[in-house]
């Protein structure tokens, strides 16, 4: 018989869609269980100042109708702290002191792959915690609640900037999130039918995207019975140049997990194809069959970028999201109650809980570079010159994995 009386509830690392479900989920399956669920507020930097708090929030029925699975970020609040980081010799102590004067007896996480390296470093000092899944990102080795809030939200940024492309016939570049992986932009530019997808699995080719845009762009323009089209490019923050260096911005340093800051890459992307319009003699004709040429004021098509940045992780959740969330945040209770701890929830199957060694979770995982082939046959543009797509067949043994 579980010994668990209350558990806390901790989201940490950066706020997406999806995490209020976490919330929710966790908190319904400890009422059920006839349990205390408590919030601990602010991530990490709340578990680490429990000692020196009053009070902390406990999720009854009542507190939790007021929260709303299809609102983005997170009610528990968040930090970016890393615990071994901390200067304090007596951290680990200082942390089970703090769960001990409330009582908590487990800790359910929600984060990504720092806040589940944490969960790793917690869980090997004696602190049980059960790791939910976050990140936007879509990197670890199970879904992550907030990658489908992110891909839609993407999806519909880029939709949209198309009406301004049209008017203006310009190409039109949203940089969004992704600093190791592309599946948030790989997954929202195929969404949004971009025709230029560059992430940071792929280093870019800019000959071979600028030889995609003058096929494509110019095309639609000139078979356009009014002389109007657009050109669409997706590229994450962690976009690699062709030398296979990301775009950092040394001034800034770097986080509390010894990340450096990227910047750049919708302005970089720009400014190659710019100057290649610049260059190339058969622009000028182009813009003037097509009636835009005016010297020395319109010479070339224009490119802009945009970086709608923290909009695509707030606002509202996927209902995607919200089942999952709701089923992470719950099968982290089952976990505890159970004794199943230092674990990261991969989902709940059929009513079957899966979990893995959230030292395992964590690993990162890139954009599958053969399924970069299959749409690269379909006429995309991954910033490289086209691999050959072989497709393989397999008979489907059970439940296709989204995203992964």
């Amino acid at each position: 018989m579980s010994t668990i009386k209350n558990i806390g509830i901790i989201t940490s690392g950066g706020d997406c869609g999806g995490l209020n479900a976490v919330v929710r989920g966790a908190a319904h399956m400890a009422i059920a269980h006839g349990i205390g669920a408590y919030i601990i507020p602010n991530g990490y930097a709340g578990l680490y100042n429990l000692v020196n708090m009053d009070k902390l929030t406990r999720l009854t029925q009542d507190r939790v109708d007021s929260i709303h699975s299809t609102s983005a970020g997170s009610e528990a609040g968040h930090s970016r702290v890393k615990v071994s980081k901390i200067e304090d010799p007596k951290k680990y102590d200082r942390i089970k002191q703090g769960l001990a004067k409330f009582q908590i007896d487990a800790l359910v996480i929600s984060g990504g792959d720092d806040t589940g390296s944490v969960v790793v470093d917690l869980s090997a000092n004696g602190i049980p915690c059960v790791h939910a899944p976050k990140t936007m990102d879509l990197d670890l080795q199970t879904y992550s609640v907030g990658g489908d809030s992110a891909i839609n939200r993407i999806t519909e940024f880029v939709e949209a900037l198309k009406t301004t492309g049209m008017s203006h016939n310009r190409v039109m570049v949203t940089e969004v999130f992704g600093r190791y992986a592309g599946h948030t932009a790989f997954r929202g530019g195929i969404g949004a039918d971009a025709d230029c997808i560059l992430i940071p699995e792929v280093p870019v080719d800019f000959d071979v995207v600028y030889a995609h845009i003058k096929k494509q762009f110019f095309r639609r323009i000139l078979e356009s019975d009014v002389r109007a089209g657009t050109y669409t490019i997706v590229v994450a923050e962690g976009l690699r140049k062709a030398d296979g260096e990301p775009l950092y911005d040394e001034s800034i340093g770097v986080d509390t997990f010894g990340h450096k800051k990227l910047a750049g890459a919708g302005k970089y992307v720009r400014d190659q194809i710019t100057q290649r319009f610049k260059k190339d003699p058969e622009v000028k004709e182009f813009m003037k069959k097509t009636g835009m040429f005016v010297e020395k004021l319109n010479e070339t098509p224009e490119v802009r970028e945009v970086a709608p940045t923290h909009l695509i992780r707030s606002g509202t959740s996927s209902a995607f999201d919200v089942n999952f969330g709701c089923e992470a945040g719950g099968a982290a209770v089952e976990l505890i109650m159970n004794g199943i701890f230092g674990v990261t929830v991969q989902g709940v199957v059929e009513g079957e809980i899966r979990y893995l060694p959230t030292k395992r979770a964590i690993e990162q995982r890139h954009v599958n570079l053969d399924m970069v082939a299959f749409y690269e046959k379909q006429g995309y543009c991954f910033g490289r010159n086209p691999e050959t797509y072989k497709p393989r067949f397999a008979e489907n043994k059970g439940a296709v994995e989204r995203y992964l």
